[in-house]
């Protein structure tokens, strides 16, 4: 209205630039767009009072006639002029102003004072304060997506790290059926572990492979042995030069023997497809790395690893007996990792920090890998975020599977398990085991609830060698109902038991139970059980889907003081 005092002005503008900058800092609801409307009307306010101080002072005595506008056309016009410096959009400025006035007087100080504004500000700083925000925090969005070099892409950028596999003993009608239920055109051939050959279509339909005296042919017969092979750390023109050198689609990524993935012609196809239309462009700010300040390795003997996070010096010897039962099973070797966490406006790399804890934690490990003849190998990282430092780990130390522990609570908002497990749960693609301990566990009586899912297959595939830790072990394996179950029901229960029973020497018995409450009714045959141990299929559900339905394993582990493995299964789903 004009009706204000300047200095009423002044203050306000003070005042709601401080306010904002307060606010947005904080990260409290209000943003920029009506604070800069209120500052650009205030200090046209301030202008046009100016302007009319100095007509007074100057202009009359020097008999200039009066013609400055009043206070409330110069506040309108700062409001567009301001809005207009701050967004870089003055067209936009200009239409909100006149649809708030509709006054048809106020277009030409509008369109001047917007377009002089944004001229004079995009000469000072180019880009808007929203653009200017995101770059401050490591989102650009006016850079060249095409501008990487693609020599500094490796092989284990664009490589599949699930990759499925042959035996080279499998008879060549197996081998023929393995072709027809996939798309593949071709297979690695891997034996205990190690990479030994490739086979493709055109091995299958070449006759000349094939050995005339032979009575069952097998893959070992019209395979490709010693197939060419690119390392994870080979740059993408040394991969690009193999596939055109060897005229193949597909080139094994091996560790040693040790095949890690495959990359393809049509993965860097994609890549470059996708780099070239700007979908692989990462945004947001990325994440500092976690920087190793301590490791050891030892010889890599074994068909896979398993990463065990060690951080409780009550909880490591136990964590540890499990891993060990787990990879004399499997063959596998221990990558056992000790996290340091530190403050995010510290750099990883130049944090002082005190390793004395870990490296003990990480000397019992040793200790015990060399008893049992065992593989360890031992890293210190210095992280911001435990669960990124893990999952860096499982990507570059190719993990299989990974054994942590878990207190059995979360004080952490919209978190099922806790910041830490939950990331780990939904985005390793290796299989995840979690593990919540009594305070004295106890290895001799288990129960399994199964449900027919993916997870709990994978409780049940893990549990023949954690058996082994206890003394005569007994298992009791159920399955659930809202009611008492009648006829075919529970088929499922039946053969899941018998399944098991081929897998180990020891009792398994087998229960139904029914309730309202899974948890409860879970809760209650174990307590009549008088298990040890409860292990079950872990859930990758959605945090809506575990507000309706609740998580049930999270349920169980978080409501009994028994010890609790919690399975996750890998994620074998990738991009084919």
């Amino acid at each position: 209205m004009g009706e204000t005092a300047w200095q009423i002005t002044l203050l306000a503008f003070v005042v709601k630039f401080a306010l904002t900058l307060i606010a947005y800092g904080a990260g409290t609801p209000g943003g920029l767009f009506a604070p800069s409307l209120i500052l650009g009307a205030a200090l046209g306010h301030l202008v046009g009072f100016f302007a009319q101080t100095m007509e007074l002072y100057v202009g009359l005595p020097l008999g200039v006639p009066a013609g400055i506008s009043p206070t409330t056309t110069y506040a309108l016009a700062g409001m567009g002029a301001f809005f207009s410096a701050l967004t870089r959009g003055p067209i936009t400025a200009i239409v909100i102003v006149f649809e708030i006035t509709t006054d048809f007087n106020l277009v030409l100080p509008l369109m001047v004072g917007s377009v002089v504004a944004y001229l004079i500000s995009d000469r000072i700083a180019s880009g808007s304060i929203y653009t200017r925000l995101l770059a401050w925090n490591g989102i650009f969005l006016d850079r060249d997506v095409t501008s990487e070099s693609w020599a500094e892409l490796t092989a284990a950028d664009l490589m599949q790290r699930r990759v499925e596999t042959l035996s080279s003993t499998m008879p060549l009608n197996e081998a023929m059926q393995a072709f027809a239920r996939s798309h593949h055109r071709g297979f690695p051939v891997v034996d205990e572990g190690k990479l030994v050959g490739i086979v493709t279509q055109t091995d299958l339909a070449d006759p000349a492979r094939r050995p005339v005296a032979a009575q069952e042919v097998s893959l070992a017969d019209i395979m490709t042995p010693k197939p060419v092979t690119v390392y994870p750390t080979d740059p993408l023109p040394q991969v690009l030069y193999l596939l055109n050198r060897y005229k193949v689609s597909r080139l094994p990524v091996t560790e040693g023997q040790k095949l890690v993935g495959i990359i393809t012609r049509a993965d860097i196809i994609r890549a470059q497809a996708a780099q070239v239309s700007g979908a692989a462009q990462q945004l947001g700010p990325k994440p500092q790395r976690s920087y190793v300040v301590y490791q050891t390795r030892s010889p890599a003997t074994g068909k896979g690893r398993l990463l065990v996070p060690l951080s409780n010096p009550k909880t490591a010897p136990v964590l540890l007996r499990l891993a060990v039962a787990i990879a004399c099973e499997h063959q596998y070797e221990l990558e056992c990792l000790h996290v340091i966490t530190i403050p995010r406006g510290q750099s990883p790399a130049e944090t002082l920090i005190r390793s004395t804890q870990g490296r003990r934690l990480l000397r019992q490990a040793e200790q015990v890998g060399r008893q049992r003849k065992i593989s360890i190998h031992t890293q210190i990282c210095v992280a911001h975020d435990p669960a990124q430092a893990m999952l860096e780990t499982i990507h570059d130390r190719h993990i299989n599977r990974i054994l942590m522990g878990w207190d059995g609570k979360t004080t952490t908002p919209e978190r099922i398990f806790g910041s830490v497990v939950d990331t780990i749960i939904r985005q390793a693609a290796c299989e995840v085991v979690l593990v919540k301990f009594q305070d004295r566990p106890t290895f001799n009586h288990w129960l399994l609830p199964i449900a027919g899912g993916p997870n709990a297959e994978a409780a049940m595939r893990l549990l023949p060698p954690l058996l082994t830790l206890g003394n005569s072990p007994q298992v009791c394996i159920c399955q659930v109902f809202e009611q008492e179950p009648v006829g075919q029901e529970t088929q499922l229960l039946r053969q899941r038991a018998q399944q098991l029973t081929s897998w180990i020497s020891h009792t398994v018995k087998s229960q139904s139970v029914w309730g309202r409450s899974i948890p409860e009714a879970v809760l209650k045959l174990a307590w009549k059980e008088r298990c040890d141990v409860i292990i079950l299929g872990a859930s990758r559900e959605g945090l809506l889907t575990q507000i309706v339905k609740g998580n049930i394993p999270e349920a169980i582990a978080r409501t009994n003081d028994r010890t609790v493995i919690l399975v996750r299964g890998e994620i074998t789903s990738v991009d084919e």
